[in-house]
């Protein structure tokens, strides 16, 4: 490793040259308190910026060990750090000047929800930060001062100020880490309860605007109905009441306007923690939940949907189900199916954004249209089913419909953005208004039940289920030369392209960062050159790839160490749904 002043003679004597002789820093360097390392230097100033990263080790650092000895509280750690770093370079951005981007100095920009990102990593040896840096010129010709100054001036004041913990205030850190402990906490006792979710008192659910993710101010606090509290003792937050989504089916119902959407989506995002001061910090929710919706146009490869579409007039065969345009009714029939495989232990659906044939057929609809003619068997004869032999519980929002009502186990109204157990007089309107009229569908059988699938040591598909390969797809084994690297692209966070096949993530709700993303558009890149399509289920590639994530990190499925540092984990969940709409 050269030392740091070697890099300033370097840089000196390359000052008023072409800008490609930037690319001679490229490397290592010393700086006696933190490491530098040059990782990717752009092709001129007006190019994406020079990515770099910087790591001090722990001993340096003195961040105690016991804030980043459990996964929950390394990556709070780690977005803790991000998110001060972020506000320390952004002091000195664009203080040098130059063309083009010269001067810039960015990481990634968290939102509120607490993340696992390749930003930032507290390894066994170390604290590793990686962001990027515009190189200043002047047109393109290397302005190598302005560099000093941000490499020997501006990085090493943010990083003693954020890395060295003697520089921090310590119960600002300690807070951070206990809210990571009391919400895990809160996780472990909703799986000890037996809840879905839990919704704090005092919650601020409503967010500024629908493309704003700041608390509203000034909106009615969540509180719980007195028959669905639950009070937790946290370790360090104390005693905190709640509402309890219990398992099983849940409606929430009530007018327009009235909350029933912002609660759940307040549930969806409750699969990951969030921030102080976001309103959410304690709106906790099984973190394998999967939002499911219609979504007409979408591809569906090799999906067993028969559990609710069978018998198609053209004699498709749906227990092994594909279209590259699916209806809104197949859509969420194969999102149901795909979410059990994916080993989620909740459903979330709207009814605004489901198809209406799928979730219910009504008496007089029954009456004209018999089964024998309808292919489709609605969510609601499978529903019960789903939770008593799958354990996979249903929460709805329910607006036009009172068919549910009948199968629910809890019902909450929301009347003024404040919810209500409705529960017993509803069953008692049931009762007077008549019969239960769902009637409960036969032949609950889900896909390849009681079958494991495992990875095999030898690389071959035994009792595989699902396969995932297109016929006359075109694989490529092994990373190639630079040239021949499968290219990917990203478009903010709703879509990703891999080679020249684009995947639509749209209606995928709880990705929530685009470089949730951009991590998914390397898996698929990753399972392309390694053939995993070829040789696996999907189940099996999703288990490959999480079982190289969890070994190496998310730089193990990445093209290039500089191609990893803007990427953050996605649950598995999402890692399910971008592979199954991948066309490729």
């Amino acid at each position: 490793m050269k030392s740091s002043e070697e890099l300033r003679r370097l840089l000196e004597s390359i000052d008023r040259k072409s800008y490609p002789a930037y690319k001679s820093a490229q490397g290592a360097y010393d700086f006696g308190s933190f490491t530098l390392s040059i990782d990717h230097v752009q092709g001129d100033p007006f190019a994406s910026p020079s990515k770099v990263s910087i790591t001090v080790s722990h001993q340096k650092a003195g961040y105690p060990a016991a804030f980043f000895d459990q996964p929950w509280k390394k990556t709070a750690l780690e977005d803790y750090l991000v998110r001060q770093f972020g506000r320390e370079i952004a002091q000195f951005n664009f203080k040098a000047k130059g063309s083009g981007k010269s001067g810039l100095i960015a990481i990634s920009t968290p939102g509120p929800e607490i993340l696992s990102r390749t930003a930032c990593e507290c390894t066994k040896t170390g604290i590793t930060a990686r962001f990027e840096i515009g190189f200043p010129a002047n047109g393109r010709t290397i302005n190598s001062g302005e560099l000093i100054r941000i490499l020997f001036d501006f990085l090493p004041r943010c990083v003693r100020s954020v890395f060295f913990y003697k520089s921090r205030d310590p119960k600002e850190v300690q807070a951070v880490i206990n809210l990571a402990e009391d919400q895990q906490f809160v996780r472990e006792e909703c799986r000890r309860l037996h809840l879905v979710s839990f919704v704090a008192d005092g919650s601020v659910l409503a967010r500024e605007s629908g493309v704003s993710s700041r608390p509203m101010k000034g909106c009615v606090p969540f509180l719980s109905p007195e028959s669905l509290k639950v009070t937790l003792k946290l370790p360090h937050k104390g005693t905190l009441s709640g509402m309890g989504i219990r398992e099983g089916i849940t409606l929430i119902v009530g007018g327009g306007y009235h909350g029933k959407s912002t609660l759940l989506k307040a549930l969806e995002l409750g699969v990951y923690n969030h921030i102080a001061g976001d309103g959410r910090e304690y709106v906790i929710t099984d973190d394998t939940a999967l939002k499911l919706r219609a979504e007409d146009g979408r591809s569906i490869t090799n999906v067993d949907i028969s559990l609710f579409i069978n018998d198609l007039p053209n004699q498709k065969d749906t227990h092994n189900f594909s279209t590259p345009d699916a209806s809104g009714s197949t859509s969420q029939a194969a999102a149901v199916i795909e979410g059990w495989e994916a080993g989620s232990r909740a459903f979330l659906i709207d009814e605004d954004t489901s198809a209406t044939n799928f979730m219910l057929r009504d008496q007089l609809m029954q009456q004209i249209i018999s089964r024998e003619k309808e292919p489709i068997t609605p969510f609601i004869e499978r529903a019960r089913d789903l939770f008593g032999k799958a354990g996979i519980s249903t929460v709805m929002v329910a607006g036009s419909s009172g068919a549910y009502f009948y199968i629910a186990d809890t019902i909450i109204q929301m009347d003024c953005y404040r919810p209500f157990d409705i529960t017993e007089r509803t069953k008692e309107a049931c009762a007077r208004f008549g019969a239960d009229p769902t009637t409960k569908a036969p032949g609950f059988i889900l896909p390849d039940e009681g079958r494991k699938l495992t990875v095999p040591e030898n690389g071959r598909v035994r009792n595989s289920g699902r396969g995932s390969r297109p016929e006359g797809f075109d694989q490529r084994g092994g990373r190639g030369s630079r040239d021949d690297r499968i290219k990917t692209k990203v478009y903010g966070k709703d879509s990703l392209q891999v080679g020249h096949e684009q995947v639509d993530l749209r209606f995928v709700e709880q990705l929530v960062h685009s470089e949730q993303t951009a991590s998914l558009a390397q898996i698929i890149r990753f399972c392309i050159e390694k053939q995993l399509f070829t040789r696996y289920s999907v189940k099996q590639i999703v288990d490959v790839v999480t079982d190289q994530i969890k070994r190496g990190g998310l730089p193990a499925v990445s093209d290039s160490s500089y191609a990893a540092m803007g990427l953050c984990m996605p649950r598995r969940q999402e890692i399910f749904a971008c592979l199954n709409r991948y066309r490729g």
